[in-house]
């Protein structure tokens, strides 16, 4: 078909605009992951306790996904340009804040400004491309985007493994922060020079009730799990669980309010009318936290468990980093789009046969542990992830119509986050349980139990989900497979 004469040229710096926006991702994933190795140099030198670390790395995620939604809010009405400059320059003040930080309580607070910093940043990306590409471009976009933030997920302990245990300039964990100083600087200097500059709309009302709503659930969920186990679980932790509750029902009830007036919502009403989709969000939170916690465990555990150095824990990575790029590639170009929904079952079930697998590793050691001894289950456990986090999205929008995609995948993202930030909380309070009294493979052995049964309530609810994801995405992914066979 060829292009309609009267179409405005394609902007000229176009491409500048996907290069930027990779960045911004990127530095957002490293962010996420980055920390995760850099456990006993901030107790070394911050004197952070097991709660504090919970919450510098779980912190983060946890205002990163309550302020996502709003984020994109604000992007419509303000403009994304804008707020993607805010965004990008409040993310790179931040990250120089928490390398300078001169303790634990200092460094948790301006994690958590990152993360709202994050969460005006990263919701513009998506509306940006859509701007600027169409057509093939865009399709080869999204095509570009998988593998490279795939990457930024993989490099993230790596990276931050070699600065810390390079003690470049002395600077030791604070150089895990100050990497995205002259990276966000770069990124701030081209996106003010070549973005182009279009108005939001005015018009748009943010719904900051519901924002302050989603905030304080979110607090109210994630403070007792980082506390409780520390604190000998309270009735508060119980009383703030059970308002957490209150507050998404409450939310839930005030979008339905807001769009009934008139106005707009953060959340479009019709999405939570949809079981499909609201069974999807369950299954997000469950499997993300799942992943990530446990992604955590085995971190801790080759850094305090088996005194391995930074950079060794953050190679030790590499088995489960190895594993999932291979699920992701049978997943993505073999099964998803000829077994359907059948993929989300088998990708939790090689999940749990590794987490079998590393069970019995675990209990057979021997007395010169290497990375070896406990590689292949967790190369199995990532296979199995890798299959799931290739389809699940496209499975849980499957049920949505294509005017509410741009709402559902916020919603998607924020609950993905939240739901690390969760993880991070249980897995990091059931490992440090044991690992207070030296036990740390019994530690290690009590997340597998739990990651089995968030494993399991995932497995039950995919039977939920659509049959097959949206079509036009496999029939890209077929047509593509056929292109690259006749080529």
């Amino acid at each position: 078909m060829s292009a309609d004469p009267a179409a405005p040229p394609p902007y000229r710096w176009r491409w500048l605009i996907l290069v930027v926006m990779l960045v911004a991702e990127i530095m957002d994933l490293l962010d996420a992951s980055i920390v995760n190795v850099a456990g006993p140099a901030l107790e070394k030198s911050l004197g952070a306790t097991s709660v504090g670390l919970q919450w510098v790395i779980g912190g983060y995620a946890l205002t990163l996904g309550a302020g996502l939604i709003l984020g994109g809010r604000l992007g419509d009405r303000y403009g994304r340009r804008r707020m993607f400059l805010i965004g990008l320059a409040s993310f790179t003040a931040t990250s120089l804040l928490c390398a300078g930080a001169p303790d634990i309580e200092s460094l948790i607070a301006f994690r958590l400004f990152q993360g709202v910093a994050g969460a005006m940043l990263l919701p513009q990306g998506l509306g940006l491309l859509r701007e600027n590409f169409s057509g093939p471009e865009l399709a080869k976009v999204f095509g570009i985007f998988g593998p490279v933030l795939g990457l930024g997920g993989i490099v993230g302990p790596v990276l931050g493994g070699g600065l810390i245990q390079g003690d470049f300039f002395g600077l030791g964990w604070r150089l895990v922060f100050l990497v995205n100083v002259p990276i966000g600087i770069a990124a701030l200097a081209v996106a003010a020079r070549f973005v182009p500059r279009k108005p939001g709309d005015r018009t748009v009302i943010v719904d900051g009730v519901g924002a302050v709503l989603v905030a304080v659930s979110c607090a109210l969920l994630v403070l007792p799990l980082n506390q409780g186990q520390d604190a000998g679980w309270p009735l508060w932790t119980w009383l703030c669980m059970a308002a957490s509750a209150v507050g998404f029902a409450l939310f839930a009830v005030q979008q339905r309010r807001t769009a009934a007036r008139g106005r707009e919502p953060l959340v479009t009403p019709a999405l939570l009318r949809k079981p499909a989709f609201t069974v999807g969000l369950g299954g997000i939170a469950l499997f993300f936290s799942g992943l990530v916690g446990t992604q955590l465990v085995l971190t801790l555990y080759l850094q305090i468990g088996q005194h391995f150095t930074a950079g060794d824990a953050g190679l030790g990575n590499l088995p489960l980093a190895v594993g999932t790029a291979i699920g992701g590639a049978v997943s993505g170009a073999v099964l998803a789009d000829r077994i359907g929904r059948a993929v989300l079952q088998i990708g939790p079930l090689v999940q749990l046969g590794g987490a079998a697998l590393l069970w019995y590793e675990l209990g057979h050691l021997g007395p010169a542990f290497s990375i070896w001894d406990v590689a292949p289950g967790v190369a199995v456990c990532g296979i199995g992830a890798g299959m799931v986090i290739a389809a699940l999205f496209s499975f849980v929008l499957a049920a949505v119509d294509d005017d509410e995609i741009g709402s559902a995948s916020g919603v998607l993202s924020a609950v993905q986050s939240i739901g690390g930030s969760i993880g991070v909380a249980v897995f990091g309070s059931v490992f440090f349980a044991r690992a207070r009294t030296g036990d740390f493979t019994t530690g290690f052995h009590h997340a597998l139990l739990v990651q089995a049964c968030l494993l399991a309530a995932f497995l039950a609810i995919t039977f939920l989900l659509p049959r097959k994801g949206r079509p036009e995405e496999f029939e890209a992914a077929a047509d593509e497979r056929r292109e690259s066979a006749a080529a």
